[in-house]
């Protein structure tokens, strides 16, 4: 059984999805066991935590990166999704899912660091990223802290700083972890979950001007009733000097869940499609001119 403030996290999940019988996609075909897969699970040890990952399909790499409190198992549409065309690289981020724990405080460069040297131990060329949440920083740090590692990013819902999740949010987050029962707090499980969780309060803390280095094109997406505020999408969005852009409508954080073949698809088309820079006046002008002229529509 989960500890209360594993709760946090699925208290947040269970905000922001629909009402259960108006949802629409979400199962797995039988036997799916991703997260759990004894015959494509593997482990590898960096900087002395034992990492937990499995790896499906093949072609080029395609790395998946989870959220706060979440695992491999809670990413299982995005693997059956993408393991058709990209080999998918899914890993347990420390102190979470079936990975070990750090002996010291939690942070997002040293999770980012464990990603880097998983894909150096899978001697994988640069990769495809696509990061949920507390992932979708990691895919950012990635691109910062090791660029040659990254082909293109797909960051959902990330944020550089506490401050920039909704005040909503975080204040449910601080209630939750106010509520939860002290002997809770002193079980292994509770102490793990307690750390993951004030991660949230405490980090990231990125410079929007570190961003400005990444070079590689990035997918910027949230809801547009999402966990982060909307100005700080658009800052991380305009910070970035190859960027695209997605706000899906009504919707919230969870998406991915909520809707993942609007999802999964949208990702998938920026990364099979080459990244052209617009131009808002020139190519705004090509089009409308074409238009003009009769000539059929571009995609």
């Amino acid at each position: 059984m989960r500890s209360s403030a594993s709760l946090v996290i699925f208290a947040l999940a269970l905000c922001a999805c629909a009402d259960a019988q108006q949802v629409k996609h979400r199962a797995l075909p039988a036997g799916k066991n991703y997260g759990s897969n004894s015959a494509a699970g593997k482990t590898f040890t960096h900087d002395g935590v034992k990492l937990y990952y499995e790896v499906y399909g093949a072609g080029q790499p395609l790395l998946l990166i989870h959220g706060n409190g979440s695992s491999i198992s809670e990413m299982g549409t995005m693997i059956e999704h993408f393991r058709k065309r990209y080999q998918v690289i899914a890993m347990d981020s420390r102190d979470q899912g079936k990975s070990g724990d750090s002996a010291d405080q939690l942070n997002y460069t040293r999770m980012t660091d464990d990603l880097a040297a998983l894909l150096e131990h899978l001697k994988a060329p640069p990769a495809y990223v696509l990061g949920w949440s507390d992932g979708g920083i990691e895919g950012l740090l990635l691109a910062i802290q090791h660029p040659d590692k990254v082909r293109m990013i797909a960051a959902m819902a990330a944020n550089l700083k506490p401050e920039g999740a909704h005040p909503d949010a975080l204040a449910m987050v601080l209630s939750m972890i106010d509520a939860m029962p002290a002997a809770d707090r002193e079980t292994p499980q509770g102490k793990r979950d307690l750390k993951v969780t004030k991660l949230m309060l405490d980090q990231p803390n990125i410079d929007p001007r570190a961003l400005e280095a990444i070079t590689v094109p990035v997918l910027v997406l949230a809801g547009d009733h999402d966990l982060i505020s909307d100005d700080h999408t658009l800052e991380i969005y305009h910070h970035l000097p190859n960027s695209q852009l997605c706000i899906f409508p009504n919707a919230t954080h969870m998406i991915p869940y909520d809707d993942p073949a609007l999802f999964n698809s949208t990702v998938e088309r920026f990364f099979r499609t080459p990244f052209v820079k617009k131009d808002r006046v020139k190519d705004f002008l090509k089009s409308f001119e074409a238009l003009k002229a009769g000539q059929p529509g571009m995609r």
